[in-house]
């Protein structure tokens, strides 16, 4: 493959492996002697040891030749990235966007509170060994209640606990009272729904919200929780089992649906028939062809009842307490009824939860996309504001109580721009946030919403302002306070630059100069010569069938061409014959290399394949020079080796390169 099609991200890992280092600021490396300056730049020779042993063997010896070759590689590396620069590559918007994108997935791991997450992570996992099965009764509150609808909201949850507390059957209060319309008998569509009387099933960690899931493993089985508020509203939860983990399982199962409006007799049709399904499989008839045979579930059955992976909380209740009891694999239950009708499954693998580490990344990557990672951004504000200093002006943030109008739950407020708005709201290390740029804050943020309070509305937005501020100037900390940090951005932006350089100079132009690209192929025409060649065509029989080989021949004497040939010997089933018509050099093909060189057909050659062949010579081509679409690819990677090399010439005399002799015999051992 050429250089100019060489994947961007390897170009930029490649490089990054090269001349990637941690930090240059320490005080040896102030100490250590130059060892070559590069234009302006110095560079000292704990900086170079530096790079040098970090992208070479450990404890390699340092001997002149590979010191050499390495600081040459170095020096046209900077001189690359200092043109670029020269050019203003850096500024262009696109790489400006790139490196910004970049930066942004780097400096996610480090806007984190790791002690936090470290713990979310392993209650996680700790909650992943075991599945719950819950209950629940819900009260409503719309997204934004004023405190009256909450307290109402709380007593009424509170009174339906009590009531279950003093005896009463917690799924039928679920049934009557729960705000969750899955609790009771509903209709949709002409067709009754059974209501679920709160029951959830079963589920694991990541299934639920987190205050419910919470909520729901602190609970003792059998116990009714204190009322959980989630975004819903107000919850209260009855643990009725919890069990250690089922992990992910492939089942089958043999469907009989409910008919709709179904009668006793049909119900017990029905389970008649599934009962003589499972006596034809305990007999002996296979789990497969009986699902292809009588299953309603016609997507499963075509492939013997096979359904896709699941957890859980991805079949009812009744089905995945069967499954847990299914001890092997291969193991088929029992019929079972559920909501939907009677099943018959059979356990067909079943992968366990595994390791904490095998886990930990999979939860780390889930935790970012729970609401639950919100603990960690909690933490790690308070610690901003305790490590820069977190001064706010509470009096300075009243004026938006009346500057604020309900255009903003509309997404259409906006400030008049002579309202003088320069008090410091929120100060953070060395950075002051004011009035104004609060007022951008909302302006920035505000979306079409249910209306609130407005006093309730402004201090919601000033707590995500100050959060949002935290981070932020975390952010801009970061190179500061991690020089791994600062370095792995640099190198990626010496990536980028030193892409783009040789994207336009050198790649690029070698495709696109045809002017170029030829003189140099004119130029350079010794080293692109052919060695002397065979016009010929190699006919392939599929066996040594001496009949056939001869009736070829004979046509080949009779100069009938080859698709002719090919059509008469070929049939559409079978293929006895192929020919390869090409020019070709002795050593590329044992064929060739083993005939003799003249024209004419060549005898019968038998591979140890089974195969035989025989070559018919058109004509010898002696040696000579190749045309330049014979060589296209390697005269353009020549091309682009000549023009890099010109280009560091020229960089060479830009920036001038002096190594300090001296101190380079200094590393050789």
């Amino acid at each position: 493959m050429l250089n100019f099609n060489l994947n961007y991200k390897k170009i930029i890992i490649s490089f990054s492996l090269l001349f990637f280092f941690l930090s240059f600021t320490d005080a040896q490396n102030k100490k250590s002697p130059v060892l070559l300056t590069i234009g302006e730049e110095s560079i000292t020779k704990a900086e170079f040891l530096d790079i040098y042993n970090k992208n070479n063997v450990k404890d390699a010896v340092l001997n002149k030749n590979s010191l050499s070759e390495y600081l040459n590689l170095y020096i046209n590396f900077k001189l690359k990235v200092k043109e670029a620069e020269a050019l203003g590559i850096d500024t262009i918007s696109s790489i400006k966007k790139e490196l910004k994108g970049y930066r942004e997935q780097l400096a996610k791991p480090y806007l984190i509170d790791e002690e936090t997450n470290a713990k979310l992570i392993l209650e996680a996992y700790n909650r992943m060994k075991y599945d719950i099965r819950a209950s629940h009764i819900l009260i409503k509150l719309s997204p934004n209640p004023t405190p009256d609808d909450t307290l109402k909201a709380y007593k009424k949850i509170m009174k339906i606990r009590d009531r279950i507390l003093k005896g009463e059957d917690f799924n039928i209060l679920a049934a009557k009272l729960s705000d969750d319309l899955s609790a009771r008998d509903r209709k949709e569509n002409h067709r009754i729904y059974k209501g679920n009387k709160g029951d959830l099933g079963y589920f694991t960690v990541f299934d639920m919200i987190y205050p419910f899931e919470t909520a729901a493993y602190n609970t003792n089985i059998g116990d009714v929780s204190m009322p959980i508020r989630t975004e819903y509203g107000y919850h209260i939860i009855k643990v009725t089992d919890k069990r250690p983990a089922m992990g992910k399982v492939l089942c089958a199962h043999i469907l009989l649906l409910h008919k709709e409006n179904s009668t006793k007799e049909d119900s017990a049709e029905l389970k008649n028939k599934i009962f003589k399904i499972y006596n034809e499989l305990e007999s002996g008839e296979s789990f497969e062809s009986l699902a292809s045979k009588y299953s309603d579930d016609k997507k499963s059955a075509i492939n013997g009842g096979k359904l896709p992976w699941f957890g859980p909380n991805k079949m009812v209740p009744e089905f995945i307490e069967t499954v847990y009891n299914l001890k092997n694999i291969g193991d088929y239950s029992k019929p079972i009824l559920t909501q939907y009708g009677w099943h018959i499954i059979k356990l067909i693998d079943q992968k366990k939860i595994g390791s904490f580490e095998e886990n930990k990344e999979k939860i780390k990557k889930r935790l970012a996309k729970d609401s639950r990672a919100n603990k960690s951004k909690i933490s790690l504000v308070k610690k901003i504001k305790k490590e820069y200093g977190f001064n706010e002006n509470i009096k300075a943030k009243n004026i938006f109580y009346k500057l604020v109008n309900q255009k903003v739950f509309n997404a259409k407020w906006n400030f008049d721009k002579n309202t003088v708005l320069n008090k410091t709201l929120i100060t953070i290390g060395n950075k002051n946030y004011s009035q104004k740029d609060f007022a951008d804050f909302i302006v920035l943020n505000q979306k079409r919403e249910t209306p609130i309070d407005l006093k309730k509305y402004i201090d919601k937005k000033y707590n995500e302002f100050k959060e949002n501020k935290c981070i932020e100037y975390e952010d801009s900390q970061l190179e500061k306070k991690y020089p791994e940090f600062k370095a792995i951005v640099k190198e990626y932006r010496d990536g980028i630059l030193l892409f783009e350089f040789m994207n336009r100079n050198i790649w690029d132009k070698a495709i696109k100069d045809s002017t170029g690209l030829e003189n140099f192929y004119k130029n350079n025409l010794d080293k692109y010569q052919w060695d002397e060649r065979l016009d010929a065509s190699i006919y392939t029989f599929k066996n040594n069938n001496s009949k056939i080989i001869k009736k070829v021949k004979k046509l080949v004497k009779k100069s009938v061409d080859e698709k002719t040939i090919l059509e008469q010997i070929n049939s559409d089933t079978t293929k006895i014959l192929s020919i390869k018509t090409d020019k070709f050099l002795k050593d590329n093909n044992e064929i060739i290399k083993s005939i003799k060189w003249e024209k004419g057909i060549s005898k019968t050659i038998v591979s140890k394949d089974g195969t035989a062949s025989f070559v018919k010579v058109n004509r010898i081509i002696p040696k000579g020079p190749k045309k330049l679409n014979e060589a296209r690819g390697i005269i353009i990677s020549d091309y682009q080796k000549y023009l890099e090399d010109e280009k560091i010439k020229e960089l060479k005399k830009k920036y001038p390169v002096i190594i300090n002799q001296e101190v380079f015999n200094t590393m050789i051992k």
